[in-house]
């Protein structure tokens, strides 16, 4: 059973879209740029928020 970990080999921050990307196995570049979109569309401070709460409750491999 595949599960949704923090990536602690390749995380540049807290490993969260790194882990993201192994999950849905595709390349990690590709997760961080939507999340970075994401982000500045839905405003800085809610998507910094959202990420930061998102790799709290994530556990780590």
């Amino acid at each position: 059973m595949k599960r949704l970990t923090l990536d602690e080999t390749n995380k540049k921050w807290l490993g969260l879209c790194a882990g993201i990307a192994n999950y849905v196995e595709v390349d990690v570049t590709i997760v961080r740029l939507i999340v970075v979109v994401v982000t500045i569309m839905t405003g800085i401070f809610p998507g910094l928020i959202t990420y930061l709460i998102a790799a709290a409750i994530t556990p780590k491999n």
